[in-house]
């Protein structure tokens, strides 16, 4: 997979006007023709039942909170929709609890907290399917909780400038997901990063395939992939760079660092490519596990420097 330069792969952004456009009629559910001026009245408005949310382009200075229901946040036009600095419940601009939650197109931006997990989304339960959205600039992208029944699905997506480890807290990632059922990552971007991990997750089975890991302008970042507690699944058709500027350069994948919970010896890793950018020569590990599971590595592309795999 090649990565690609940021301008190109944003291109559609900037199309996003510095304005809400469309005043009242800004946030119109499909299903019924009603339109709202706010996102949190046309969530409300759909309640426990299912529907989706059709917005029109815009830059917009709102959150919602999703209490129940299974309903799709769309762009109508793809990332012409900005969601840029409102946060709910301390969280994030989407703080979803209901039974699934769906979010299209939408671009989430300059969204920081107290306690630094400032985050475009923050999942508290149900399942949830993210695609050709944009988290940047901000503390966190996606954050969530525990549902081992869940099941989270992001596909297209670029995660840019994310992630913090400072101010004594506790770090925030460009990704983190909890305890959830699955975890699918395909097609995406993580790049720049600014401290923290790229992609971390406590799921016990992950599929994480065709994505790009740029951190040639990352700053005090961690690693690629972090599998907190062990997984079951599959890492292939990923292209990773690590940057020079870094608070651990040790390790690109990692299995386990804190604790088996999970059995990793179902976990196939093959067909990737890690290297360092150009000019920087220094050893690392391409996966890092912390436990006796074998993990079956397969054949994967990979720069002088890099051990392929060892035990910690």
């Amino acid at each position: 997979m090649r990565i690609l330069p940021i301008a190109l792969l944003l291109t559609a952004a900037i199309a996003a006007t510095a304005t809400a456009q469309g005043g009242g009629t800004a946030f119109t559910v499909a299903e019924t023709g009603r339109s709202f001026a706010s996102l949190a009245s046309a969530v409300s408005s759909i309640g426990d039942g299912a529907g989706t949310i059709v917005i029109a382009p815009g830059t917009y200075r709102q959150c919602a909170v999703q209490e129940g229901g299974d309903i799709a946040y769309r762009a109508a036009q793809p990332r012409t929709v900005i969601f840029d600095g409102a946060i709910c419940e301390g969280k994030a601009a989407l703080v979803l609890r209901g039974r699934a939650a769906h979010v299209d197109g939408l671009i989430f931006q300059n969204l920081r907290v107290p306690d630094g997990n400032g985050a475009g989304i923050r999942l508290e339960q149900g399942n949830l399917d993210v695609e050709g959205a944009v988290f940047r600039n901000s503390e966190e992208g996606i954050l969530t909780h525990d549902d081992a029944n869940g099941a989270i699905r992001i596909d297209h997506s670029t995660f840019q400038r994310l992630g913090r480890c400072d101010r004594d807290l506790d770090c925030a990632h460009g990704v983190y997901t909890g305890n959830y059922g699955s975890l699918t990552v395909t097609r995406s971007r993580f790049e720049a990063g600014n401290g923290g991990h790229y992609l971390k997750t406590r799921s016990p089975r992950v599929t994480i395939t065709g994505n790009s890991f740029d951190d040639s302008a990352g700053r005090a970042t961690n690693y690629m992939i972090d599998l907190s507690n062990g997984a079951s699944g599959t890492i292939s058709g990923n292209e990773m760079v690590q940057g020079r500027d870094k608070e651990n350069y040790s390790a690109f994948i990692t299995v386990a660092p804190e604790g088996r919970e999970h059995d990793s010896s179902g976990l196939v890793i093959a067909d990737n490519s890690a290297s360092f950018v150009p000019g920087l020569s220094r050893q690392s590990t391409f996966v890092a596990n912390w436990t006796d599971d074998r993990v079956r590595i397969g054949a994967n592309k990979i720069a002088s420097g890099i051990k392929v795999t060892d035990r910690r």
